[in-house]
């Protein structure tokens, strides 16, 4: 049984979705630190200021009443005080997940064209061996 396993698990399919799942989640970190630190603050900037973070609809009357008193109130601090729904979390996830979802759509594409491409040439015909060789001499003097 420990030999199976051994040999299913040093397969190289496994190692490289292993290699493909960490460099996944290292993307992902990259785009999230894209995302959170370059794209939503030039977003905010260009809608008056705002942080998306911080963007939520309170659903109590604690949070409500907070928000009327103190419009800058933080998503940590209304959380605090009541239920919330973090709409511009969610706003920031998404635009992450669509980065990522359109990199992985651009790099299937350009691998699946460059398999059409391999695909497309023709293999060169192998030389004929050396009993057809010596057949078709016989062919030709037999025409004769």
């Amino acid at each position: 049984m420990f030999k199976e396993f051994k040999e299913f698990a040093l397969k190289g399919n496994l190692i490289d979705l292993a290699i493909g799942v960490v460099m996944g989640a290292a993307f992902g970190r990259v785009v999230t630190a894209f995302i959170d630190g370059m794209v939503m603050p030039v977003i905010g900037k260009m809608m008056n200021n705002v942080d998306f973070n911080n963007l939520y609809i309170g659903l109590s009357d604690a949070v409500t009443t907070a928000k009327v008193a103190n419009p800058t109130l933080p998503l940590e601090e209304a959380k605090k005080l009541g239920p919330v729904i973090a709409y511009g979390s969610f706003i920031t996830v998404a635009l992450d997940f669509f980065i990522i979802a359109l990199v992985v759509f651009l790099t299937i594409k350009g691998i699946n064209r460059m398999k059409k491409v391999e695909e497309a040439a023709p293999a060169p015909a192998p030389a004929p061996s050396e009993t057809e060789k010596l057949l078709s001499e016989i062919r030709d003097l037999l025409k004769k």
